[in-house]
Formats: structure tokens, C-alpha cells, sequence
């Protein structure tokens, strides 16, 4: 039975999935990426897609010409071929790497290619951040099909040592799926915080985690903030820089999204504004 348990165990991410783009921070989720694949020996795959997009006459006419169409493709193909190239350079030295590019939709590729990864890291895209142009995936539309965690990257981030971790926790599915899917960098970490927010902190069962974190060899710690001075996002943001955590793990959208995107919510802002990289799981 111990061998059978062990091999359920996710002690490793086997295959690191990392979405490209022509942006100009294109390259720094690469590289963490690729630093990621380094510390796993993992497989790294770097996947983009964007669209053909046909001239639009303002009559309601678009053009059906063979030779714009085939014109219009062929400058799709050198994009892919110019993220290619990002990719590549920025993931440096690392031997295993894969790269995966179409011409269509660039969500449904991804979340097709995903399942070959145990991982998908994705570039921060908030309202401030630079655009991602025609190849950018929306992370909050990628956690919700992906079945996979995404790892969320704020710009001129290059690097992800994990060895202070945040766990937002609240006794939801999704934070479940998060503390199991981030367990491979929680057993690497000198510090793991199980922290629970909110007037109903006490019932969420942090300790429990913790207690079930420690059982995996991993150094963990229940915090509870019953009464949080501000936004629960705030308070765990806080929390995260004053204890020199660089990475958060959380499940994403327990509550509706289309609540979240109505009235706000924990997921939305970490996706907008997360300032150190972030583990999603739905």
C-alpha cells in the first residue's frame, strides 16, 4: 500500500507548459519557466497560437481574395516564428523543450496542448500591465478549462526560488485542488504559511492543512486573520510581502466568476494585480 500511495504522490512537475506572446515581457515567463523545468527536470513546452484576421471594409464586407488570405497567413507564420525564437533564447540551456505552434484561436490551443503539461505558466495581463497583442490567453479563461494548475507571472519576474509559500486558504474545492497541485513546490520550501482570512478564519480548518501539510515533510504553519483591516486580497498581499513569500497558492473562482467580475473577488484581483507569482487551481 506505501508504494501505491507514494506513486499517487505529486512529488515532481514532469512537464512545464509556458504560454508565448509577442510582448515585451514575453521572455521573462520563459525563463522562470525554464528555471522551473531546471529544478524538476521537466519537459519544457512553449506553446502559442493567434488568428488569421481579414481585412474589414467598414460596409460589412470582409475580403475573400486568395491571395490576401494566403498573405495574411503567411504574416501570422512569422509572428509564431518570431515567439518561437523568444522562446528558445530564453529558456537558455535546457536540453528537453518542446515547441508547439498553430494559426487559430490561441485559448482553445492551449487548453488543448495542456494536456501534456503538469504545469502552465502564464504571464500577469492586469489592465496596467503591456498588452500581449494577438497571441495573449486570458488565465482566468485558462483556470477554468485548464484542468491544470497556472502559475501566474508579474512582468520583470524571471525566477521562482519557492522558498516562502502563502496558502490562501479557504476550505473550498478549489483550495484543496491548489495545496495538492502546488505540493511538488511546497515540499522544496523552507516555510509554507496556511493562511485563513476573514470573520470565519477559525472554521476553515487551517490548522487541519497545516497539520496535513507537516504529515508530507513539509514545513507549515496555521495563521488566521479574523479580522482583516481591509480587502481580503490586501490583507493576504500584505501578509505575502512582510513575510518575504514569493510565491501564493490559491484556488481560483470559488465563488461564481460571473460574481467576481460583478462585484470582485480574490481570484480577479490576484489575476489583475498579483505583485509575486501566483499558483491558480480550479
Amino acid at each position: 500500500m506505501s508504494e501505491i500511495n507514494e506513486t499517487l504522490q505529486p512529488s515532481t512537475y514532469a512537464s512545464i507548459m509556458v504560454t508565448l506572446n509577442l510582448g515585451v515581457d514575453a521572455a521573462d515567463s520563459v525563463k522562470l519557466a525554464s528555471s522551473l523545468a531546471s529544478t524538476f527536470s521537466s519537459r519544457l513546452i512553449g506553446v502559442a497560437a493567434e488568428e488569421v484576421v481579414m481585412p474589414y471594409y467598414g460596409d460589412g464586407a470582409i475580403t475573400i481574395d486568395p491571395a490576401i488570405i494566403e498573405q495574411a497567413k503567411r504574416e501570422v507564420a512569422e509572428k509564431l516564428a518570431k515567439a518561437e525564437t523568444v522562446f528558445r533564447r530564453a529558456a537558455g540551456t535546457i536540453n528537453d523543450i518542446d515547441w508547439r505552434c498553430a494559426i487559430g484561436l490561441p485559448n482553445p490551443f492551449a487548453l488543448e496542448q495542456a494536456r501534456a503539461a503538469d504545469l502552465v505558466v502564464i504571464g500577469r495581463q492586469g489592465p496596467d500591465d503591456a498588452s500581449h497583442g494577438r497571441m495573449a490567453i486570458s488565465p482566468g479563461d485558462l483556470v477554468m478549462g485548464l484542468g491544470r494548475p497556472i502559475l501566474v507571472v508579474p512582468p520583470r519576474t524571471e525566477h521562482l526560488a519557492g522558498k516562502r509559500i502563502v496558502i490562501a486558504w479557504k476550505d473550498t474545492r478549489e483550495a484543496r485542488r491548489a495545496v495538492w497541485d502546488a505540493l511538488p513546490l511546497l515540499k522544496r520550501a523552507e516555510r509554507v504559511f496556511v493562511l485563513a482570512i476573514g470573520t470565519d478564519a477559525a472554521q476553515q480548518g487551517a490548522a487541519d492543512v497545516s497539520d496535513h501539510l507537516l504529515r508530507h515533510g513539509v514545513p507549515s504553519r496555521a495563521i488566521l486573520r479574523s479580522e482583516p483591516s481591509g480587502l481580503v486580497v490586501d490583507e493576504l498581499i500584505d501578509f505575502a510581502e512582510q513575510e518575504a513569500a514569493d510565491l501564493i497558492v490559491s484556488g481560483a473562482y470559488g465563488h461564481s466568476r460571473v460574481r467576481e467580475w460583478l462585484f470582485g473577488g480574490v481570484t480577479q484581483d490576484l489575476l489583475n494585480s498579483t505583485p509575486i507569482p501566483c499558483l491558480l487551481s480550479h
